[in-house]
């Protein structure tokens, strides 16, 4: 059924899930989500699948017209989200009904604000995820970026629209995002291509993202990493987070867009739990890579995984929206909902 109307598109917003997985061998990336915490959270609350489609935005200027009541949560990087003319919590299930605006209006914090619906975003599924990969032109809507006037469908919500409004992820759940972070990475798996005084530089130097960065990858600069002879080997692939370093020794570190195969030998790897937030920061951060081991990174994935499926989330008594003039109430009395509505004359 129909959910929204784009009002204003904004730059590259897109249609994402958690990625199109097992077609690597083919040449056809994973893409899906920079930031899989924010949308894997956000469909929790709207008691979706982990893996249903959503809205990645990438900077303000989504508008979009809401064409049938449903819930929503908006999560990731603090756009300054709005329902009409009033500011929208995040990390938390909203209603939203015909007729209302949602906006994202000017950067807070983080770089990539997510926004799901109850039902998820329902579009064709392309080798087995809804993702849109731009370069390819597959997936999403036509495999572009949203643009102006486009109708946006969504599926049936698997609960009530009124059992899943006000669920809300307990503060402590709630990332923050910095404009300086330490990012831990497994040495390797060429890491033996590069000088003792480059593994130094690497490993104790901040380098900084620059404006040529994008979903495929974000190239750093700062103190040159030095190689022994030479940064090219015969191509093989590029993992999630992995660090190539080319000739010029600056990082590059390859994201959710990143292609299959490489030639530029890589330094080391994102571990799987940074992944997210090195994906919220933005060009001019900057980062500081610190080892660990495989056996560190493998705990630290567990205990996020456990996290993420224990979070109980906390349950407004009361949602206030603003409709015009009108302020609706949803007041929760004894386990029933009721809906009271003040406008002022």
């Amino acid at each position: 059924m129909e959910g929204f109307k784009v009002i204003n598109s904004g730059i590259f917003g897109t249609i994402q899930d958690l990625g199109r997985f097992g077609f690597q061998q083919y040449g056809m990336p994973v893409s899906g989500v920079m930031d899989s915490y924010a949308l894997r959270i956000g469909n929790r609350l709207l008691a979706n699948k982990k893996n249903e489609a959503g809205i990645e935005i990438r900077t303000p200027g989504l508008f979009l017209e809401v064409l049938a009541k449903t819930a929503i949560t908006i999560t990731g990087a603090n756009f300054n989200p709005k329902i009409n003319n009033s500011l929208a919590p995040m990390w938390e299930a909203l209603e939203v009904k015909k007729g209302d605006i949602i906006s994202f209006n000017q950067i807070k914090n983080g770089c990539r604000s997510y926004l799901s619906v109850a039902g998820g975003i329902d579009v064709p599924i392309v080798l087995e995820s809804k993702s849109t990969y731009v370069r390819g032109k597959i997936g999403g809507l036509k495999g572009r970026p949203l643009k102006k006037s486009d109708t946006i469908n969504v599926g049936k919500p698997n609960q009530e629209i009124q059992n899943i409004i006000g669920r809300k992820v307990p503060a402590i759940n709630i990332p923050n995002y910095h404009e300086k972070n330490e990012i831990r990475v497994i040495l390797g798996p060429q890491d033996d291509h590069f000088t003792k005084d480059g593994l130094h530089a690497f490993l104790n130097s901040f380098y900084e993202i620059t404006a040529n960065s994008d979903r495929m990858g974000y190239r750093l600069k700062g103190p040159k990493i030095e190689s022994k002879n030479s940064s090219d080997i015969i191509t093989d692939g590029i993992p999630l987070g992995s660090i190539q370093v080319p000739r010029n020794g600056m990082p590059i570190v390859m994201l959710a867009d990143r292609q299959t195969t490489g030639g530029y030998a890589k330094i080391a790897t994102v571990v799987s739990v940074d992944i997210d937030k090195f994906a919220q920061m933005k060009p001019g951060n900057k980062v500081k890579f610190t080892q660990i081991n495989l056996e560190e990174a493998h705990l630290l994935l567990g205990e996020s995984e456990k996290k993420i499926t224990e979070i109980q989330f906390e349950k407004k008594e009361t949602t206030e929206l603003k409709s015009g003039n009108a302020r609706i109430f949803k007041v929760k009395i004894e386990e029933k909902i009721y809906k009271v509505e003040i406008e002022e004359i």
